[in-house]
Parts: C-alpha cells; structure tokens; sequence
C-alpha cells in the first residue's frame, strides 16, 4: 500500500495549500523529503501572492469599475479562503528562460507542468454538441490564464534574479521582533572587553545612566567574508573608540560585544573639526591611517575592494584610493607595540608634515551648494556585485549630482529631485514608471511584463529624504547612453516616480534593499516595507523604545517620545544571497535582519516568534544595592512626579480663569 510520501509532488503541493504556515513549518522536521517539498520556491510565492495586499486593491478596484459586491471569478483567491490550485514543484521566478516560462509554472489544477508550456486546450470530445469546445474546460482554462497573468503583474523579481521565496513570506508575513544591542559603558567597566579582546562577560547593573557611551554610527563587518556566516557590527563610540557586536550569534551570545578598542583612538588634537578620515584595523582595533580633508566630512560611500572610497564634505567631492597608502616613515612606532599604541592623533601630526610637500593637491568637485548627505556606486545593468564608474551624490540641494569616475572631477549630469535628499540605493534592473503603475493595477499582458522587465542596460535609482515636512521616496529608471534617448519608453524623463503622499507623514531618514522589498525608516519611529513600485506597502512595525521598563514618567505617552532608526543595513550581503538557485547562499533560512542604529544605541529587526532581547538582558541583577534605598528613590520618584502633575494641574486651572490671559490693570 503506498504511503503518502509516495504521493507525486503537485498532489503533495495541493495539501500542503490547505494547511497554515506553522503547521507546514512542523512537517519538515518528518523527513528530508518533505523537508525540500514544504519550501518549494513556486509554492511560497504563490502563497505570498494570496496573502499580499495586491490582490485585495485589485478586486475592490474592479468592484468599484463594474458597480457589484460579488467576488471576481477570474482572480486567485486570497488566503482567506483557499486557492483554487496548487503550484507545482518547479522553481518559478529563479528560472533564466525568462518571465514566460516562470510564471506558467504556477498551474492551478497541479498538472505538473514545469517545462514553461501550457498544456493544449481540451477541445470537443464527448456531449459537446458536434465538436464545439467544452464550455468548462474553456471556462477553466481562461480562469488559469487570467491567474498566471496577475501573477506576471505582482511579480516583483527579474529573470536573473534568485529569491527565495520562503524567506519571503517569513518576512512579509511572519512575526517581527526587535531587538537591542548590548550597551557600551565608559571606561569599558563593568565586565566589557578592553583592547583587542572579547567581552568577558555581561555589563553589571551598577552602571547609571551616566556610564552609558553613545554609538555614533554602524557598519556591517564579515570577519570570514561575506560568504561566510559571522556577522559584527562595527561602531565609533563617543569616547573615541570602536566598539564591535555579534549580529548573527556565531562567537558568543547575539548582540553581545565580542571586542573593544581602547578609548580615544578617533581623537585628534588639531585646528578643524570632522575633516579626518581614519582608517581602523578591525582585527587589531588599531587605527592604520588618517586623511585630512580641506572642509568638514559629511558623507562616505560604501567601502569596497574594487573602487576608490568617494568622500563628500561640506563644499566638494573627493576621491579616496586607501589601496595606495604612502608607507609611514620610521620616526615612531618601530616595533608592532608600539604601532599599536599610536592613534589617530599620532597619524595626524605625521600627516602635518606633508603640507610643506611639493606635491599638488589631488583634485576634487566643488559644490556650489553645501551638505552632500548620501553618496552611492551604482553597479552594472544586471549585476548585483559588481560596480560601475558612475557616482551619485545627493543632499541638501535639489538636485542629484552624476559623477563618472574616469572624468572625474568633470560632472556628468543631474536628476531634479526638489526634496531633501538623505539616503540613496539602486536596483540593477531597469525601471518605467508607466509600466510599474500598470503593473499595480494588474493591467499588463504576459509579454508585455516580459519586455518591461528585460530592457537591456536599465538600472534603477531610489532615494528617500523630505519634500514639505513630509517624507519622499523617488525612484528614477536610469539607461545607458546607447539607448537613451528623448520620449523613449523607459528613458529617464518617463520613469520617474515620486510617493510624496503615502509612504509617510515625516521625514524618511534611511532606504535599503531588504530581499524583492524596499525598506524605509522614518522620523515617526516605523519601519516600512514596501513593494518595489514604491506606493504598496508591505508591512511596517514601530522599534519602540530601547528600554524594556519605562519610568514613570508625564512624557510617556507624548507622541514622538519612540526611538527613531536613522540608519538601516540589511545583515546578509547581495553576494552571499547569489549563492545558489535557491537564493539562501548556502547560509540557511531568515538569516537576512535588519541592523538600525538610533543616533546612539543599536537595534536589530528579526522575523521570528522569539520575544526580542534587550540591552538589559546583558545586565547582572542588583546585588550590592540596598533594598532600603531603592525603595526610597521609587518612593521619591513618585512623589516629584505627583508634584508636577499638580502643579500643571494648577497652571490649566488658572489658565481657565483668564488669569493668564496676558491682560494687565492699567498703572495709576
């Protein structure tokens, strides 16, 4: 009698359709085989589609087009009640034959069909009347037509493109948890690590408030490289050292500090203020070299192996190639303790010595306008890795400035943007925005999805910043020289898209790729998720406050009074995620979070049912404290806090009488 692993695989699908999530998550653990079947890319992604607000828009739009309440029976049913099929086995959006062939596999009466190939229309046959077609083969075969092509519609992925899907669904649909990076106390007291060596155990609670060193700024270190699986999180302090976390929980506890440079290693002594770049070696925590800079550094672009560093100050652009570093002369720091010892105070009064030098200033792009805030290397069309020569810099001017490396420091071109401008990704796949609004409206055929998502050369710019107090997030379709040309579809006067008056009520202050999403942080305390047209949201969660126990306190409930992401990083690298056809590289599932940072502590957003941990979590209990005074100070606390409470009570009361209504008796 055969069991039912011995079931084919759409049959199996077809089950699985009928069951929730977490269920689907406990039959992996029954064999290795329904282990691969329970995270098959085509079956999450149809079931992302069920779940997803596009559907739900779609319907109530077509509603609202032809006047009735009833259900459209040409659309897929939301999750909220059950699909009309199952996907098969096949992996959809990963394939390279392109969107035809990914998007029919998705076949809603499970026959298997994985090759790309429809199968034929069934066509006469018994009772039908002298060979007329079969009206509910016909009626069935237009239903899955019409399910594919909204499909191709909501689709988000390229053809070369890999994504898996089931850490997609985690994270459009999945539990959000957020998380708090250890605290860094002064003096590195308190059990935290000193020099180059780990924590050596959790921050004692005796610390106060007082203690507490701010984070001035995050980053993203891959100790074994980005294929690799630890991730730490690097850190200047406000006591002018670095500070290094565990992200991913591969060399101690998650979001424990595994290691701390001594204090005062990022201060210099000298005329100027933020004008030196200083580059620290991570696996000694000691600082390698400084760089002046004429004016006050107010962006860096993202560092990599294979271009210059590009620094923006106040009022220009510079190149920095830290791979042609001038050997240090030998007047300090002969042996390897002594070179540790030295800072960047040390680096900066060797570099006072090349004033005098006969050798020309290197050459930099003025601004006529101050405060470039964002500075990002765009890749080649279709390569996720590796980047291009074009530069774009964008800040607190209206326009986005393009630099080509190889002319530099000639300008290339401008985008007009208009808003404020505070943070910049790029997709390497082209972008129209009258196909993307199309597409949200589900409106585009098969082929015409296909062409809109194969144009040759297109790479896609987002940025985010202000635009009235309100938040703005743009998207530009860039072209190559080649093929851009005036009124062309998809040249750069027509994809332009600009969400001024959805996507927030304030300010947006960061914007980064999270998987086939956009996410964005803002100056109310959310973080969003969007889809990548721009306009559709995800899903959003609000971090909170870092504390797990407020105070009393009578400014807790004012609005505003949460913490705010200024920064966010995706923790799992575009390479590592281009690892194989499943899209994991290799390193597992959920392991892409996203790392914030608060202007002074650092967060961490998980996709799991775990409740998240706190700075707190990494504090031992109050031992030497007396009962009796902890006591005292909450019964202080309370009573001050009833004081003001009646004392602004008083000032509304009197407020009422007209008392303080700024009138005054005349003088005798």
């Amino acid at each position: 009698m055969a069991g039912l692993s011995d079931l084919p695989g759409e049959i199996l699908l077809h089950i699985l359709s009928f069951l929730d999530p977490p269920e689907i998550t406990t039959l992996q653990l029954v064999s290795r085989g329904f282990h691969n079947l329970a995270r098959d890319n085509g079956f999450w992604r149809a079931r992302c589609l069920q779940e997803s607000t596009f559907l739900e828009t779609l319907d109530r739009r077509r509603r609202l087009l032809n006047n009735t309440n009833d259900l459209n029976p040409w659309l897929p049913t939301p999750r909220n009640g059950h699909s009309h099929g199952a996907p098969t086995t096949t992996t959809t959006s990963n394939n390279a034959t392109g969107i035809l062939g990914g998007v029919l596999d998705v076949d809603g009466d499970g026959d298997g069909a994985g090759d790309g190939q429809r199968r034929p229309r069934r066509e006469g046959g018994g009772g039908g009347g002298g060979g007329a077609p079969i009206s509910v083969y016909s009626a069935a075969d237009a239903r899955e037509r019409e399910r594919v092509r909204i499909m191709a519609n909501w689709d988000p992925c390229f053809p070369s493109e890999r994504v898996s899907w089931y850490d997609e669904y985690i994270h459009r649909h999945g539990p959000v948890a957020v998380n708090w990076m250890q605290n860094a106390y002064d003096g590195g007291t308190h059990g935290q690590g000193q020099g180059r060596g780990p924590g050596q155990g959790p921050a004692a609670a005796a610390s106060s408030a007082a203690d507490f060193v701010e984070a001035r700024g995050v980053a993203l270190y891959y100790p074994d490289g980005e294929a690799g699986e630890a991730v730490l999180a690097v850190s200047p302090l406000d006591d002018g050292g670095v500070c290094l976390w565990d992200v991913a929980g591969t060399r101690g506890r998650r979001g424990a500090i595994v290691a701390r440079s001594r204090p005062g290693i990022l201060f210099i002594d000298g005329p100027g203020a933020d004008n030196n770049l200083i580059e620290v070696d991570l696996r000694r925590l000691s600082v390698v070299d400084c760089e002046s800079f004429p004016w006050s550094i107010t962006a860096l672009s993202a560092a990599s192996r294979t271009v210059p560093l590009t620094v923006g100050t106040s009022l220009g652009i510079h190149l920095h190639d830290y791979r042609a570093r001038k050997p240090p002369q030998n007047d300090q720091g002969e042996t390897i303790d002594g070179f540790d010892r030295m800072g960047a105070n040390e680096f900066y009064q060797r570099s006072l010595r090349s004033i005098f030098d006969d050798e020309p200033l290197p050459p930099y792009a003025p601004l006529s306008q101050p405060g470039p805030l964002s500075i990002l290397h765009l890749q080649h069309p279709g390569q996720e890795v590796d980047l291009s020569d074009d530069i774009y810099v964008a800040g607190r001017f209206s326009n986005i400035l393009h630099y080509d490396r190889r002319k530099f420091p000639a300008i290339r071109g401008s985008i007009h943007s208009g808003a404020r401008l505070c943070s910049m990704t790029s997709l390497p796949y082209p972008f129209s925005t009258l196909d993307s609004e199309l597409r949200r409206k589900g409106e585009l055929s098969l082929e015409q999805v296909e062409a809109s998502k194969t144009v040759t050369g297109g790479r896609t710019l987002i940025a985010c910043g202000e635009y009235n107090t309100k938040g703005s997030l743009e998207f530009y379709g860039l072209t190559s020289d080649a093929t851009a040309h005036v009124g062309a579809p998809g040249g750069l006067q027509n994809s332009t898209f600009k969400n001024r008056q959805t996507c927030s009520h304030s300010k947006l202050l960061s914007v980064v790729n999270h998987g086939a999403r956009i996410a964005v942080s803002d100056g109310s305390g959310y973080i969003k998720w969007f889809e990548r047209d721009g306009f559709t949201e995800v899903r959003r969660c609000r971090i909170g406050h870092s504390e797990r126990s407020q105070g009393p306190s009578i400014f807790a409930s004012m609005p505003g009074s949460d913490d705010i992401a200024r920064k966010l990083l995706p923790t799992r690298p575009v390479v590592a995620a281009a690892g194989d056809d499943k899209g994991d590289g290799g390193r597992g599932t959920n392991n892409n979070d996203l790392l914030f940072w608060t202007g002074e502590k650092l967060g961490l957003v998980t996709f799991s049912a775990r409740p998240g941990f706190t700075a707190e979590d990494f504090e031992e209990p109050l031992e030497a404290r007396d009962d009796e005074a902890l006591a005292a100070q909450t019964e202080y606390s309370e009573r001050m806090l009833r004081a003001l409470e009646r004392q602004a009570d008083d000032v509304r009361f009197v407020r009422n009488l007209g008392l303080d209504s700024g009138v005054r008796p005349a003088s005798v």
